[in-house]
């Protein structure tokens, strides 16, 4: 019986050991009390890459500040800054920057959608 209660004792050991274990596979390196990134790279999905952190918000409003419709150009910026996690600088041009996910991004009128 004793046996059997230190087994048990056991086994509740390294259950509550995992349990308590910190997740360390989708870390974020530093996040600050708020759950702000203060770092400028995160650990992005299962092959965990590290890929920079683009703040799309500020660069899409600068981008977008001088044009006749800013809230669509600043709606479409962020979605092609979310998926290529670039924004070229300026407010007009300078798109080959990003490379061809941003250059290449159409809609479904076969338009170029990224400002």
């Amino acid at each position: 019986m004793e046996k059997k209660n230190k087994s048990l004792l056991l086994l509740l050991l390294m259950a509550s050991s995992l349990f308590f274990m910190p997740n360390v596979s989708h870390a974020v390196s530093n996040v600050n009390s708020q759950g702000h990134l203060t770092n400028s790279e995160l650990v992005k999905g299962p092959n965990r890459r590290f890929l920079s952190f683009v703040d799309c918000g500020v660069r899409c409003r600068v981008r977008c500040s001088l044009h006749s419709r800013p809230k669509i150009c600043t709606r479409a910026c962020g979605t092609c800054c979310f998926r290529c996690k670039c924004v070229p600088p300026g407010t007009y041009g300078n798109r080959e920057v990003c490379g061809k996910c941003y250059t290449d991004m159409t809609t479904h009128g076969n338009k170029l959608k990224c400002p």
